[in-house]
């Protein structure tokens, strides 16, 4: 199947729920991304700054970046300029150096806050307390140049649906929590980020507004 086809089968279990594609590309060459470009598809994801920034210097400035891989501080300052959002904001330092930089692009970028839903221990993300505490605190009120526009999770790497099924509802109630009781001009649920190629489905039965989606666009990656 080509690429096109794939997006357009995706796109058509999406499309009832209004859920929005960020193609994962991380890994897969500028030509590759092009090709899904050109069959209409806008939003890129990557994990890494660097390969991010190889491909936004030769690809259409149409196309919306997010940075959906754990992000270094000190690399911030390389996407700040241009960056459509950061889904893997796992903590409030790097969350002041994202202020930091977007000051001085005198831009306001747009961030998910990442939320620790998974069993395994190697996954970034706030605790459920660490969350709700950065929500409230005084001290988010000072980032002027950032914007919570919602949250992001990564559930277990396990055939268990339910145990899948299980950390996205858990996510998917801390998001309705948070946009029913904190809403402010700085603080926008509009995104709950959860979702990949194995498990999209899921996360769209469990209220996902945005799936990042990779191998079952473009086909099983090539590391070397």
């Amino acid at each position: 199947m080509s690429i096109s086809e794939n997006l357009q089968i995706i796109r058509s279990f999406l499309d009832p729920y209004k859920t929005k594609l960020i193609a994962v590309s991380k890994t897969y060459p500028s030509e590759t991304i092009l090709e899904a470009y050109n069959s209409g598809q806008t939003d890129f994801g990557e994990n890494k700054v660097q390969e991010l920034m190889s491909k936004y210097e030769v690809l259409p400035k149409e196309i919306r970046w997010h940075l959906i891989g754990h992000l270094q501080s000190n690399k911030i300052k390389y996407i700040a300029p241009f960056i459509h959002l950061i889904h893997s904001v796992d903590s409030f330092k790097l969350l002041k150096e994202i202020n930091k930089e977007a000051e001085k692009s005198n831009r306001t970028i747009n961030c998910l806050l990442q939320v620790h839903i998974a069993q395994e221990e190697t996954k970034f993300g706030f605790s459920e307390e660490e969350l709700l505490h950065t929500i409230q605190s005084e001290e988010l009120k000072e980032l002027k140049n950032v914007r919570i526009s919602g949250l992001m999770g990564m559930a277990s790497n396990t055939e268990n649906e339910e145990q899948i099924k299980k950390e996205f509802q858990h996510i998917q109630k801390l998001f309705n929590k948070i946009k029913s009781s904190f809403q402010t001009d700085q603080i926008k649920m509009e995104e709950l980020s959860i979702g990949m190629s194995s498990d999209y489905k899921l996360a769209c039965k469990s209220g996902s507004t945005m799936v990042r989606v990779g191998s079952a666009i473009f086909g099983s990656r090539n590391y070397l």
